[in-house]
């Protein structure tokens, strides 16, 4: 029982929450209640929580002398001893084909996504994640395969703004992440050594910029002539108000709680971040209905 808990933290089930943005596609474009869907969505949503689960433990077998470093990462079950690194990358290795086994109902744009998805996250694990500003923009990329996918699964045409917004948002919990380990690290450098080329300061102001990109590209999105013309109930610009509310609620917890290392865990703990998610999505089904 010990090595199976070890298995299910190795796969980190709490990060699979990421993988709800293959569902975008479905609530935008108005396919839910349409036959089958639903159900090439939920395929896509579960090869992509496969997938990622693969990605956390080949990371964790590369990263596994790091870890024995971080006051918190040290008790990962490689790290801690708990799993051997062959036994991980057995993990990986069927996380990975039952991947692509739970998306063989898919069309082909779909897979490639998939595969594209696995390749980036490897080449992160290897180098990206070792190249100031190209480590974010990797991380971020791989929120934007995910949302893609979740179009190209059931077969619908993807709006460049839902790829923008993806982008831009993602960038910015990715930058907020690595203010938060770098003012968090006794020796940044030493545990991450990309964080040895980042200050403070030059993510303060990327945090600042992401922000206001973010907000503005959704506002666009909302105003879009586009958008107007397909959502003719036109409430989806005072969905806004949630992305903002949202957008400054976790800077809130940034500078003034000092959080944001784990976006996906505040997600389900703060509930404020909690009730805005919940609550954009009805407002967002209220307007596309």
């Amino acid at each position: 029982m010990r090595h199976v808990r070890a298995v299910f933290v190795l796969c980190r089930p709490l990060q699979w929450t990421k993988n709800l943005l293959v569902f975008a596609a479905l609530l935008f474009a108005r396919q839910y209640g349409e036959p089958g869907q639903e159900l090439r969505a939920l395929a896509a949503f579960v090869a992509f929580c496969l997938a990622s689960s693969a990605l956390y433990a080949l990371n964790d077998v590369l990263d596994r002398d790091a870890d024995r470093r971080h006051p918190r990462k040290r008790l990962r079950p490689v790290a801690s001893g708990v799993l051997s690194p062959a036994a991980a990358l057995v993990v990986a290795v069927v996380s990975a084909l039952s991947a692509f086994a739970a998306a063989r109902s898919l069309n082909t744009l779909a897979h490639e996504a998939l595969i594209g998805y696995l390749a980036l996250g490897i080449a992160y694990s290897l180098f990206l994640k070792r190249v100031v500003i190209v480590d974010v923009l990797a991380v971020a990329s791989g929120f934007v395969l995910r949302a893609a996918a979740g179009g190209f699964a059931i077969e619908v045409e993807i709006s460049p703004w839902l790829l923008i917004c993806t982008m831009l948002l993602a960038l910015f919990l990715a930058v907020a992440k690595r203010r938060h380990e770098i003012l968090q690290a006794k020796a940044p450098a030493v545990q991450r050594p990309v964080l040895g080329d980042y200050t403070p300061a030059l993510l303060d102001q990327m945090i600042a910029v992401t922000t206001a990109c973010t907000l503005m590209a959704y506002v666009l999105y909302t105003f879009s002539e586009a958008t107007m013309r397909k959502f003719p109930s036109h409430l989806m610009p005072m969905t806004s108000l949630f992305v903002m509310f949202g957008l400054f609620r976790y800077l809130h917890l940034i500078y003034r709680r000092d959080e944001g290392g784990e976006p996906e865990a505040l997600l389900v703990r703060d509930g404020p971040i909690r009730w805005t998610v919940i609550l954009y999505v009805v407002a967002v089904l209220l307007a596309v209905r």
